[in-house]
């Protein structure tokens, strides 16, 4: 096959679907790196290493590109490199070495949001706009120049697991789009406007706890950011464990953080109502609001933070 050479990093969905659109696309895909599922994670996506196999490509799953690794890719000598959501670090050697350049695919419009879990930070902090772009690699992440971007709007309803859906969806059109012109080496790159960038770290799990004396739909924005698959927004009761999957703000007012309705089950926050549709408490099953009206009777403080 005489079309340049690819390696690619990839996982999740946008692995998935940005893999796929390769293969669809007939590239020259010499190995795939990917990673093993986390069995502490709830796995929603489609898996890059099956559709690696089903394909015939060499696919691998190391703890870590180390050496061996690394001289095994180095070794293969590929024209492209491209990462869609691999979680590691790639060795600059490795991002270095093709010809035709190394490109990164981050679900969000940089300079905006660089950094790790941008989709769910976007939901959490409640912006209506978002995207995917495609990024020349750089020694520092998310930095380099930009090969395309497209946006999409964020539904108030939306999900993290809906953006990362939409995320996916633009990405593989990206590639598909980017592709002939990477590999014929006519890109056209714009750098990025440091001045206009933002960036957001991980989020871990204990960053779900909600504080009720913010408004109403700051906490909306929390729960629906975090809720399932990922690993959810939640509060204590009576030094119970309580996650809250599923809430809509509504108006009204009430004491921060305390039951003030059960029909329908609704908390004070610091503006407006939080009506609770879906609950769990640790360990338990989760259950529609209504199995919860005696468990949580008016005048039920939740903590505050």
């Amino acid at each position: 096959m005489n079309r340049p050479s690819i390696v690619v990093f990839a996982y999740s969905e946008p692995g998935y679907t940005c893999l796929k659109a390769l293969i669809e696309a007939k590239a020259n895909i010499l190995a795939v790196y990917t990673h093993q599922d986390d069995p502490d994670e709830e796995i929603w996506f489609h898996s890059v290493y099956d559709l690696a196999k089903a394909n015939n490509i060499p696919v691998f799953r190391p703890k870590k590109i180390d050496e061996e690794a690394t001289n095994y890719i180095l070794n293969l000598n590929p024209d492209i490199i491209f990462s869609f959501y691999f979680r590691r670090l790639i060795p600059n050697e490795i991002i270095l070495k093709p010809r035709l350049g190394a490109y990164n695919l981050h679900g969000a419009l940089l300079p905006k949001y660089r950094g790790q879990t941008c989709i769910n930070w976007a939901v959490v902090n409640g912006e209506t706009h978002t995207g995917a772009t495609l990024h020349l690699m750089t020694e520092k992440a998310d930095e380099g120049d930009i090969v395309d971007q497209r946006g999409f709007d964020i539904a108030f309803t939306d999900t993290s697991l809906d953006v990362f859906i939409k995320v996916s969806k633009i990405a593989s059109e990206i590639i598909k789009d980017c592709l002939p012109k990477i590999e014929a080496g006519t890109i056209t790159l714009t750098p990025q406007d440091d001045t206009q960038a933002t960036k957001f770290g991980r989020r871990r799990p204990k960053d779900g706890l909600l504080n009720f004396s913010k408004d109403a739909v700051s906490l909306y924005n929390l729960i629906r950011g975090v809720t399932h698959p990922f690993p959810g927004a939640f509060t204590y009761v009576n030094n119970k464990k309580l996650f809250i999957w599923w809430a809509k703000p509504i108006e009204g007012t009430g004491n921060i953080g305390e039951i003030v309705s059960t029909n329908p089950l609704c908390i004070g926050t610091g503006k407006g109502l939080l009506q609770l549709e879906k609950l769990q408490f640790e360990n338990e099953a989760e259950l529609d609001a209504k199995a919860f009206t005696d468990l949580l009777p008016i005048g039920t403080k939740f903590e505050l933070e």
